[in-house]
């Protein structure tokens, strides 16, 4: 599993910045980001590779984050790729909370990060259909 950091931003100009300088005067990379916003406040969800030392940061900046896990998969890269994917866990009963895709991108593959309802039960039914489960240390890594 990937540790995500989901962090409550005001919707104000500057905090976006605020957030990416921190990150960067800590020399931790970001990997991955979504944001999802309304007239008050956004989520900002991002997969750094220093998870843990990126909260800390950030807290240690008066910045509300926590840590989620999330899970990373590669889907074939074509027209339909991930509605293949997304079959074999809709028939596994398995809610997708909320999917971004991700910076790097493999060779044959897209690579795309999602948060599901029940993460152990989603892992099992991606491995039994051989959907390619990327690893946690590959996503820092890259």
């Amino acid at each position: 599993m990937i540790k995500q950091i989901s962090v409550f931003l005001e919707n104000k100009s500057g905090r976006l910045i605020r957030i990416a300088q921190i990150l960067g005067e800590a020399k931790i990379n970001i990997r991955g980001l979504s944001i999802a916003d309304t007239s008050d406040f956004g989520i900002l969800r991002l997969i750094v590779d220093q998870p843990e030392k990126a909260v800390k940061e950030l807290k240690d900046n008066d910045i509300m984050a926590t840590l989620t896990d999330v899970i990373a998969i590669e889907v074939p890269d074509r027209p339909g790729g991930l509605a293949e994917v997304l079959v074999y866990l809709n028939k596994a009963g398995i809610n997708i909370e909320y999917i971004y895709s991700l910076i790097d991108k493999p060779a044959q593959n897209a690579m795309i990060m999602m948060r599901v309802e029940q993460i152990d039960r989603a892992l099992e039914v991606l491995e039994n259909n051989n959907i390619p489960i990327v690893s946690s240390k590959r996503i820092y890594a890259f």
